[in-house]
């Protein structure tokens, strides 16, 4: 049994100790992103004067980019045994891995503020003596999610499968009966009536909501045995995480052109009883239960990157009391940020998918480089938790190449804190991605071309010659 509350490293996996099977990875995936939250990027199209049919073309689309990319990190777990944050050390450097697991500590926390606010709307919605913004609603909810990160790894896989399942009936029932009890105004469907600022706001927001995964997608994977292959682990993962996103994107989608002024959980129930009567409370009840697993996966991967954190200034052994310790702080800073919310801080979920997607850009796309290019998955366990070793305190060529992929984007941004002059001629369509990909990739691999892969391939083996029996 491999829960998080156990006295031994969170680190690496020894290979005894792995099992699961890689079908697992579909229901943790699919249920990671069948829920309320994803409500809101389906959203953004039609807020922003969108059509029916574009802004679900986007959805797919931005769906099919992002969910690519995530998923080959998902691979990356039974290969290596290890968080996601820690294999950024060969890239970044031991120290200079700091600089990416800051940026997924802001994803952790942003997302489970979120979270939080909006469960407190939904409880709101299912029960109005509930206040839309009751603390007592926002701290119950944070230690529903925080328990179930603290009995660890299996029970989150367990609980993620069950609502899967439910959710899958749930948005079946929603989709087939959308079909014939949902009326669009006539021009819903006219093609014609395209818009490219609205288009490519909602296509780059569903895939920067895939690409933030990245950041703790192999997390789930790390316990499978290592003979699980690429093609398998990538496969469940992307179909899971595709269609699970994808639909409850759309779901967002049809429920915000049938109802533009209401907040989210009321524009899914009202949807959901057009199809059903009384349909709309079952629907926010399954969605609730997602809300409340993905945030528990929000608190596990904080948990581990925090411990993460500390091992770099003070190498530790990690216990129960440390992960118990590290899910308290991010359980304290999360629902600190909820409950000092502003009325208006669920409509800012734009402004933290945007900066998510200008952070995690040039990162997925080294981590990447790097591992199936670079390295091909050749690496140094033991080297990666050296402070001193093989892949150096700092590392340039990472370092580097997502400064010069970060500042390559500037001029592509287009948020409502910054509009670069690139994106203002193109009248706010933002294409940062685009950009950032190919030039992080470009320059990573230019910094690597003098490096001695065979040499340190042979280091590597070295080093870890006798880790595992």
């Amino acid at each position: 049994m491999s829960g998080l509350i156990e006295s031994r490293s969170i680190d690496y996996v020894p290979l005894a100790e792995r099992h699961g099977k890689v079908w697992h990875l579909w229901p943790v995936w699919f249920s990671g992103e069948a829920h309320l939250a994803t409500l809101a990027v389906g959203a953004l199209g039609i807020a922003l004067g969108g059509n029916l049919a574009w802004t679900l073309i986007a959805v797919v689309v931005g769906n099919l980019l992002g969910t690519f990319f995530m998923a080959f990190h998902s691979t990356q777990g039974p290969q290596l045994g290890l968080p996601q944050m820690i294999q950024s050390r060969p890239q970044f450097g031991y120290v200079g891995a700091l600089l990416v697991w800051a940026v997924a500590l802001i994803a952790y926390l942003g997302y489970n503020a979120f979270n939080d606010v909006l469960a407190a709307q939904t409880l709101h919605q299912l029960n109005s003596s509930v206040p839309a913004t009751s603390p007592t609603a926002i701290i119950v909810f944070s230690l529903l999610a925080v328990a179930l990160a603290v009995l660890g790894y299996d029970k989150i896989h367990v609980a993620q499968r069950v609502v899967a399942y439910l959710m899958i009936v749930l948005l079946s029932v929603f989709s087939i009966g959308a079909l014939s009890a949902i009326k669009f105004q006539p021009d819903a469907w006219d093609l014609a009536h395209f818009k490219t600022v609205p288009f490519l706001t909602q296509l780059f927001a569903a895939a920067a909501y895939q690409v933030s995964w990245s950041m703790y997608v192999s997390d789930y994977s790390r316990y499978l045995p290592r003979d699980v292959g690429v093609r398998a682990s990538f496969w469940w993962t992307y179909l899971g995480a595709f269609i699970g996103g994808a639909w409850m994107m759309l779901v967002g989608t049809v429920a915000t052109a049938t109802a533009p002024k209401m907040n989210l959980a009321a524009a899914m129930e009202h949807a959901s009883d057009l199809i059903v009567p009384g349909f709309g409370p079952v629907m926010l009840v399954g969605g609730f239960l997602g809300l409340i697993t993905i945030t528990s996966l929000n608190f596990y991967g904080a948990s581990l990157t925090l411990l993460s954190v500390a091992d770099t200034i003070r190498p530790l052994h990690s216990t129960a009391g440390k992960r118990v310790a590290s899910l308290a702080l991010t359980f304290l800073v999360s629902t600190g940020l909820a409950l000092a919310a502003s009325e208006d801080f669920i409509t800012r979920f734009e402004d933290l998918l945007a900066v998510l997607l200008y952070l995690f850009t040039p990162w997925t796309a080294i981590n990447l480089i790097d591992f199936y290019v670079v390295r091909k998955g050749h690496y140094s366990i033991r080297e990666i938790f050296n402070p001193h070793g093989l892949y150096g305190r700092w590392n340039w060529r990472g370092l580097l190449a997502y400064a010069v992929g970060f500042v390559a984007m500037v001029p592509f941004f287009s948020s409502p804190m910054y509009i670069g002059p690139v994106a203002r001629v193109l009248g706010g369509a933002d294409i940062a991605m685009l950009v950032g990909l190919p030039v992080s990739a470009a320059v990573y691999l230019w910094a690597c071309r003098s490096m001695d892969l065979a040499g340190e391939q042979r280091r590597a083996a070295a080093a870890d010659a006798g880790l595992e029996p």
